[in-house]
């Protein structure tokens, strides 16, 4: 799955004001090429366009990603380092198949769904958390998010849906029920069983982000046991995706994190489940055309195949709309 990177940096900004070099760079989103390709694009000289390229290589927006020998001739194929970016709103490539730019929750099975969709659109991801995700939906900087929000009542998502979106008409279509729990180093060699265990000094934890599904299960879980989250080593220690998580225990860098029975499963760790979540895919009723090919993805027999093939997915209610 593509990624969308944020864009913070005052020079890369006033250098993307630039409209010339908005337009090579979204050219490179899309596909890499040479300067020849791109002046021939652009109908301007390969000087022109080499003097504008430099620029953006010089801000780290683009390199070359293939040099290719012919004979005498040797081509350089520059690329854009990332898929997509944003600021106050999305830069997307240039390109015939639209692009879908998704914020929210980390899920191991949009990873497939970007995979089988390439044909028809181009999803891109901006995993931050299934709150930042509603509100960067609100704010118009992405078509649609994922969410596995659990509110007070009870309830997924719906609540935190109806309070960010009062005004629009939006569409919260299930795309599967998740095992979480405690992700832990093969053979659990400390001895780990519950939350409570976490508070041991010698635990080393890593933490989903502030705002996600799974760090907002976590402090209220700590709330409710009443364990300060001073006492948990490496509780600031935050990672965006499950993956990440599952990766620095796999590697030796932390003992434990609360994550999806999949991640564990995939980076061979040992895993306590703890609970089962409805992760939603949210989306604006305006958008329902271009995301078709999605929302028709999810009531085929190959998506419910994709996730049994994920430990700890379960798709019996895929594809339903909640609201």
């Amino acid at each position: 799955m593509q990624k969308v990177d944020p864009l913070y940096s005052f020079d890369k900004i006033k250098l993307l004001a630039d409209s010339r070099r908005m337009n090579i760079l979204r050219l490179l989103m899309a596909s890499p090429a040479t300067l020849t390709h791109l002046a021939q694009t652009l109908k301007q000289s390969p000087a022109w366009i080499r003097h504008h390229i430099l620029a953006l290589e010089s801000a780290e927006l683009v390199e070359v990603g293939e040099i290719r020998k012919t004979g005498k001739v040797t081509e350089k194929f520059y690329r854009a380092k990332a898929d997509a970016l944003f600021l106050q709103e999305i830069i997307l490539p240039k390109t015939k198949k639209p692009a879908v730019v998704f914020s929210g929750s980390h899920d191991l099975a949009l990873e497939g769904i970007a995979e089988h969709l390439e044909k028809h659109v181009s999803l891109l991801s901006l995993p931050v958390g299934s709150l930042d995700g509603l509100v960067n939906l609100r704010q118009r900087l992405c078509q649609i998010s994922g969410s596995h929000l659990l509110d007070e009542s009870g309830e997924y998502n719906i609540p935190f849906v109806r309070h960010l979106f009062p005004d629009r008409e939006v569409e919260i279509v299930t795309l599967a029920y998740r095992a979480q729990g405690l992700m832990l180093a093969s053979g659990n060699p400390r001895g780990i069983k519950k939350i409570a265990d976490l508070a041991q000094a010698s635990v080393r934890f890593v933490n989903r982000n502030a705002g996600s599904g799974t760090r907002l299960w976590f402090d209220a879980e700590l709330k409710r046991l009443k364990i300060p989250a001073e006492l948990i080593n490496g509780y600031d220690r935050e990672v965006k995706t499950h993956t990440e998580a599952a990766a620095l225990i796999a590697n030796g860098k932390a003992d434990v994190s609360l994550g999806l029975q999949a991640a564990a499963h995939r980076a061979s760790l040992d895993f306590i489940p703890l609970f089962e979540e409805r992760y939603d895919l949210v989306l604006p009723r305006e958008n329902e055309k271009m995301l078709a090919p999605l929302l028709d993805y999810l009531q085929t027999a190959a998506f419910r195949y994709q996730l049994n093939a994920l430990t700890g997915y379960n798709p019996a209610h895929s594809g339903e709309q909640v609201l």
